[in-house]
């Protein structure tokens, strides 16, 4: 076990610098999971505990950003991030996914084809409200911010965490001047945050990748991907690894919103076999394997987002009526470890199991 001493040892010049910055206790963060399973109570619980909650807003409009915030100040005075994604849209659709969506459709009582979904919120607007929210942390993935957005998240006294899955997506985001960033790993759950080369070339595993990162770029590095315990964050820090943050090992919580036919497949032996999909968004993702990811494999989908909107009706469908087989179920590939705890139980189990200092 990582001795309470040999932490304490890292945290003059690193960790203890970085919490300090973040204004938390822990170096455990509770990852951003855009579309249901982070909520509020989540992000609350987790920040009361001494970690750092996380909400991802990516799907949400300006005002809804907005009701979010207030919602989790009402709860608890911790300090919390926000999360975007990065978008460059590409409206067309080079393939055509039409006769494995109707065959769907038709299963779950839809009509064969969908109705015009709503835009996709606007990043500007998006930002916006994230200014005004002013929370401690904005993450983001899927690509580079402007200097100019930067720039106004500084002004607002804003830490900003870019998201890397490769040595030079890292490189790129060192260069831009974030605070630090998240090396998510190809262990972990949902959509991953390539924005430089093919996702294929950029499946690395979290241990490695955050080593690479941690020896080239000279900021505080956040292990992301696989991290489910005490031996998973020990591990990362052992590589350099100022913070770590954990997405999937908080799904079975309580104060989580995931989908009660997603949490009863997290537990059977089903979520031992994810996969990299993109099948519901047009996006690289990892979730739980099912006919929906069968149907998809080695096919051609619109980019993102418009396999998004395309597949809106079917998803929410999908979810309704508890069809898995059909559900996009975001997961990392830690799922076998998981536990059923209450948010602020597993924070101080992960901490005492790591050799925290708990106070």
């Amino acid at each position: 076990m990582l001795s309470t001493s040999m932490v304490r040892a890292k945290e003059p010049t690193t960790m203890r610098a970085f919490l300090d910055r973040l204004g938390v206790q822990l170096p455990i963060i509770q990852a951003p999971m855009a579309g249901g399973p982070d909520t509020p109570e989540l992000a609350a619980a987790v920040g009361e505990a001494g970690g750092l909650g996380s909400l991802g807003c990516a799907y949400l409009s300006a005002e809804q950003i907005d009701a979010l915030v207030a919602r989790t100040r009402s709860l608890a005075g911790k300090p919390f991030a926000l999360n975007l994604f990065i978008r460059e849209d590409d409206a067309t659709a080079p393939a055509d996914p039409a006769p494995i969506l109707a065959m769907f459709r038709q299963e779950l009582g839809l009509p064969s084809q969908g109705r015009p979904g709503k835009p996709p919120p606007s990043f500007d607007a998006q930002l916006a409200a994230v200014l005004r929210a002013r929370p401690r942390v904005f993450s983001f993935t899927f690509g580079l911010l402007k200097p100019s957005q930067l720039d106004e998240l500084r002004a607002a006294n804003i830490l900003v965490v870019g998201t890397a899955t490769s040595l030079d997506e890292a490189e790129a985001l060192a260069a831009l001047g974030v605070d630090a960033i998240a090396a998510q790993g190809s262990e972990a759950g949902g959509h991953r945050g390539t924005f430089i080369g093919r996702t294929e070339e950029s499946l690395i595993g979290t241990m490695a990748l955050t080593r690479q990162i941690v020896a080239k770029v000279n900021i505080p590095v956040i292990a992301a991907g696989g991290i489910m315990d005490g031996a998973g964050i020990r591990a990362a820090f052992g590589l350099g690894a100022t913070a770590v943050q954990l997405g999937t090992a908080f799904m079975l919580c309580p104060e989580a919103g995931t989908h009660p036919a997603h949490r009863a497949h997290l537990l059977s032996p089903e979520a031992r076999r994810t996969v990299v999909t993109r099948a519901f968004s047009g996006r690289a993702a990892r979730g739980i394997r099912n006919r929906m990811t069968d149907a998809f494999e080695g096919v051609s989908t619109p980019p993102f987002p418009v396999q998004q909107e395309l597949t809106a009706e079917l998803r929410a469908a999908a979810a309704a009526q508890g069809r898995t087989d059909l559900m996009q179920m975001w997961t990392g590939q830690g799922a076998p470890l998981l536990r059923e705890l209450p948010a602020a139980v597993l924070v101080r189990a992960l901490a005492a199991e790591a050799g925290l200092p708990i106070t």
